[in-house]
């Protein structure tokens, strides 16, 4: 059984509290955050929100201990099945243990005027049918 291959998305095309995204980045900004936070298994848990985008939008993608070393200003990575978080009513995406993420050879310049994680968005219940 053939593997089927990964589809791609662009940055303006995310939505709130989605998961399973692909997407290439250039990373813009990182901002180390968290102070040396604790992880669940009691080790030190290392954070950064880095500002990345595509030729569509910018978004803050919030790395994790070995993802920091990866994501650096200048870089092009590839964000595989990665999710859509809220923070304080905005979307950041972010790469757990079940997605990857790589150094890629892509070439862009990211649209910083559309950033999506300055939009934001409030939970609002829905009356049951």
């Amino acid at each position: 059984m053939e593997k089927a291959k990964p589809v791609y998305v662009k940055v303006e095309s995310l939505k709130p509290a989605t998961k399973g995204h692909n997407v290439v980045v250039k990373v813009l900004d990182s901002k180390p955050v968290g102070g040396g936070a604790i992880g669940r298994a009691g080790a030190s848990l290392r954070m950064s929100e880095c500002l990345v985008g595509d030729e569509t939008g910018v978004i803050i993608f919030t790395a994790r201990n070995d993802q920091v070393d990866v994501a650096q200003p200048g870089k092009y990575l590839t964000l595989r099945n990665a999710r859509i978080d809220m923070f304080k009513g905005s979307m950041r995406i972010a790469v757990d243990q079940w997605g990857k993420i790589e150094e890629t050879t892509a070439k862009f310049i990211p649209k910083e005027d559309n950033n999506l994680s300055l939009i934001e968005f409030e939970m609002v219940p829905v009356p049951d049918a």
